[in-house]
């Protein structure tokens, strides 16, 4: 596993970059991003993590960032007005942001939770993920690699405090991965899988080939969710992963859990997560196929299940996509009616920031779903530790639809 190697930091003395009044106005209004687009004149020949000062025609100050230069993303906005960011602010925001978790997260349940949400703790282009000792950083864009280092170094002893022995860095699949997907920045080598506590839930995560961060954690809520109404019921878990709806629904109580993803190898990690709980996967199915073949199938069968949670990964990676994604949602949703049992549940999630929860709830119609005698009754977003801003509606990606 390799060591990050220190670079330099980039200049802190701020560039000037003037903005349209469109990208000017959505600044003001909170959200974290100016687009290339967005931008009148300036910029040009600025390292990535150079920090910039935004305008507007007139001259008017209307706050700063950090400048990307390979990025559709140009600037990444650390505040408003005068503020600018120093390696001391970003330290002291990502503390407020732990702070915050303190309030609702009961560490005698739950070990493994997000301790810093990027642009939702003001922090754009940061995660931190906690799983129990193991601290994973995750970076998104180039802006924020240089100021990295020294972040983490002074970020490191407020770790330490909190029971962290081991900080890594998730390496950007743009990087040289031929020595792993991480990397130590400090404290102990990681373990390349570890178990950590979710609502009393232990959950096997593999930090060294898992995706995300090691694991989904902003389904954390949901997953308890579903293990609540899975009591009793035969339960059909698509797109599964690493089981974590899997473990939930059968420590729920479900009759028997059905797990269906085209990766083989992970239906060995939702195995060792209910061998964790007590749980004999040898009483549960585990098929590796694609879903809507599978569904096909069952169909022509004459299967049906009575809870089906369909968490699929995201169907629109661009807002050019959005139509085909909009085609596949519904065509999977109906589908997923055409094999619910009478009185059954369908949680049906998206994880694509271009579809808006009133766009995806479309694909959840009487018309898409080709029957009439569903209700939705509930509709959730991701947990409280990952926050939004009101002024930026790509934060709320995360949709969860309880419908019976």
């Amino acid at each position: 596993m390799r060591r990050p190697k220190r670079s330099g930091s980039p200049a802190r003395k701020p560039s000037e970059v003037q903005l349209r009044p469109q990208a000017a106005a959505a600044v003001r209004r909170g959200h974290p991003w100016v687009w290339r687009q967005g931008i009148e004149r300036g910029g040009q020949g600025l390292e990535a993590g150079a920090v910039v000062q935004l305008r507007e025609a007139g001259g008017t100050l209307v706050g700063s960032g950090l400048w990307d230069p390979g990025s559709p993303i140009a600037v990444r906005v650390f505040g408003l007005g005068e503020e600018r960011p120093s390696v001391e602010k970003v330290v002291e925001r990502i503390e407020r942001a732990i702070a915050r978790r303190d309030a609702f997260v009961d560490g005698s349940r739950t070990n493994t939770y997000r301790l810093c949400h990027g642009e939702g703790d003001r922090v754009p282009g940061l995660v931190l993920d906690r799983y129990d000792h193991v601290v994973v950083a995750k970076l998104d864009g180039a802006h924020f690699t240089s100021w990295f280092d020294e972040v983490a170094e002074k970020l490191w002893p407020r770790l330490r405090e909190r029971g962290i022995r081991s900080c890594v860095r998730r390496i950007h699949r743009d990087e040289d991965r031929s020595q792993g997907k991480i990397e130590r920045v400090f404290g102990d080598e990681p373990p390349a899988r570890i178990t950590v506590l979710e609502n009393g839930i232990r959950m096997v995560v593999d930090l060294a080939e898992g995706q995300k961060t090691g694991a989904f954690l902003d389904q954390r809520d949901n997953r308890d969710r579903v293990r609540r109404l899975a009591k009793g019921r035969r339960v059909l878990n698509l797109f599964s992963y690493a089981g974590g709806f899997s473990t939930a629904a059968a420590l729920g109580g479900a009759s028997h859990v059905t797990s269906v993803d085209i990766a083989h190898a992970a239906h060995k990690t939702a195995q060792a997560s209910m061998r964790e709980n007590g749980l004999d996967p040898a009483a549960h199915a585990f098929v590796t196929a694609d879903a809507f073949a599978f569904l096909d199938n069952a169909k022509r069968r004459g299967e049906s299940w009575d809870l089906i949670i369909s968490d699929p990964p995201s169907f629109a990676p661009s807002e050019k996509a959005l139509t085909r994604a909009l085609g596949a949602y519904r065509k999977l949703h109906a589908a997923c009616a055409a094999v619910l049992a009478e009185g059954g549940i369908v949680c049906a999630s998206s994880c694509s920031s271009h579809v808006s929860p009133e766009i995806f709830l479309t694909t959840l119609d009487d018309g898409s779903l080709g029957r009439a005698d569903l209700s939705v009754l509930e509709v959730h977003g991701a947990g409280a530790d990952h926050p939004i801003v009101a002024g930026f509606p790509e934060g709320r990606y995360l949709k969860f639809v309880v419908l019976a």
